[in-house]
């Protein structure tokens, strides 16, 4: 069971988590991984969603694996997922994290925190404001 306060985030590969060197692996961009390993041990669930098909792929997959970080599931929404013609192409998560947003990539540290204080925020509950008047009501 997914626990409520967390979310299913797809991650793009070339250009977000290592620099973009397509069809080559690019060096890791600065705190991609510290955040992606960080992001998973809070219960967030991970998508890697990229361009790369086949080898080139597996390639990306492994590189991740040896830098501490395994997907849920790679280009689809689950891992038994079937793609097929009649399959869309759209993901069901709650994040995208890309280079390629509006207003360009924020960096990793910045992506850290917006993800986290949007986990805090969604788990605060807000009490209720007493008005003056409920001073003066008998409970």
């Amino acid at each position: 069971m997914i626990p409520q306060n967390t979310k299913t985030i797809a991650v793009d590969f070339d250009g977000t988590i290592v620099e973009d060197q397509y069809p080559s692996i690019g060096r890791p961009r600065t705190f991609a991984f510290d955040s992606l390993i960080r992001l998973q041990e809070a219960g967030h669930r991970l998508i890697l969603w990229t361009y790369r098909t086949d080898e080139s792929l597996n390639d990306a997959v492994e590189f991740c694996k040896k830098n501490g970080v395994e997907f849920y599931a790679v280009n689809k929404n689950y891992p038994e997922e079937e793609w097929n013609d009649q399959t869309p192409r759209k993901l069901n998560v709650d994040l995208f994290i890309d280079d390629r947003n509006v207003g360009g990539f924020p960096g990793w540290g910045k992506i850290f925190q917006m993800v986290m204080r949007q986990n805090i925020e969604d788990i605060q509950v807000k009490v209720p404001k007493k008005s003056f008047l409920d001073r003066f009501k008998k409970s």
